[in-house]
């Protein structure tokens, strides 16, 4: 670890050093043992904005924690729940595993409380970042013009390169799901979905409407490209996507959401800029047709060392101009993981519409 530059966490704003981790491995251990990964030991630095109210008995705060991150509070057996406890001598309330609620820390000490807080929003913060994505910002390019160039594209592929290595019919894209990704998300639970789609709204008001002008954007989408430095042995391919009068303003919508997003802590920064694509072929695709597979090895994605490539260099001679056609991109979409709405599109959780 590097002493003099930390890991940093950003928890609603306020920043936090992360140091040293201890992992520690149960053996034979069930998934419902719900273990944390060893000793997490982290700085306390209790915040004057933490909502600490005093009672009879102390001082009390509750947290909105999803259920789903409950067992890494409480830990194998209970354990990490009673260290904590005891390390900062309080009480900490936890509702019962399956049931949405607050979970509750009071104790004598304000001071114990603050501590007590901090622990456990740094440690929830550590694990939601190891949670796989639910839900992702989406545009659909699934117009009927551009399914159909993108199924001459595949029976082009296939016809005159499924002699090259890797390249059969499994790695395609479904086109009823063609979509261009502008980020992905973690949401636990209904209030998480609301407040990703309240956020959202106040984006569409606060910069959007100006920038679409009430309009849908007419895009192109033309041209492949592949993601990794090596044509022959590639993961992802898939379409470039431009705004039909060369502006940049699809460009500047996808990266306002990814900036106002990621300060809002619900979305990862992994690039500068939004890449404005629209993957067609993803060795991903080979073992699970439904996975919206990603391009980065960020910690809490899927890891994608056991893909097994493909040789793009044909493809990319044969088609590097090729010409999927237009679309009018009138909506955002936060697009759930693993589902089908009934135009064979993602379910969508929440929405905005330019026009």
């Amino acid at each position: 670890m590097e002493v003099l530059r930390p890991t940093l966490i950003n928890i609603d704003g306020r920043i936090y050093r992360k140091n040293h981790v201890k992992e520690q491995v149960y053996s034979n251990e069930e998934e419902e043992d719900f273990t944390c990964s060893g000793v997490v030991d982290y700085m306390d630095e209790p915040c004057d904005s933490l909502l600490i109210e005093q009672t009879d008995r102390g001082y009390r705060c509750s947290m909105a924690v999803p259920s789903a991150l409950y067992k890494y509070i409480i830990g194998k057996k209970g354990e990490t729940k009673r260290r904590l406890e005891t390390e900062t001598r309080t009480s900490i309330t936890i509702p019962k595993l399956g049931m949405e609620g607050e979970i509750v820390i009071t104790g004598q000490q304000r001071a114990g409380v603050a501590s007590a807080q901090t622990r456990v929003e740094v440690m929830l913060e550590s694990f939601r970042r190891k949670q796989p994505f639910t839900h992702f910002l989406s545009f659909a390019v699934n117009h009927p013009t551009i399914q159909e160039q993108f199924a001459k594209f595949k029976e082009r592929v296939l016809d005159e390169c499924s002699q090259d290595r890797g390249i059969d019919g499994s790695i395609f894209q479904n086109p009823a799901k063609l979509h261009l990704t502008i980020g992905t998300l973690v949401l636990l639970n209904e209030q998480e979905v609301t407040k990703a789609c309240e956020l959202l709204q106040k984006c569409k008001e606060s910069f959007i409407n100006k920038l679409a002008d009430g309009k849908p954007l007419v895009v192109r989408m033309e041209g492949i490209e592949y993601m990794n430095d090596d044509p022959s042995m590639v993961d992802v391919l898939y379409g470039k996507i431009k705004m039909k009068n060369g502006s940049d303003v699809l460009q500047q919508i996808a990266d306002g959401l990814l900036e106002r997003f990621v300060a809002s802590a619900m979305m990862e920064k992994e690039w500068d800029k939004v890449k404005l694509h629209a993957t067609l072929m993803n060795t991903l695709f080979r073992r699970d047709p439904t996975v919206e597979g990603r391009t980065s090895t960020a910690p809490g994605k899927q890891n994608l060392r056991e893909r097994e490539s493909f040789d793009a260099r044909n493809v990319l001679k044969k088609c590097e101009n090729y010409r999927f056609g237009e679309v009018e991109l009138n909506t955002v979409h936060i697009s759930q993981r693993f589902s089908t709405d009934s135009s064979g599109f993602y379910s969508s959780s929440g929405a905005i519409n330019f026009s």
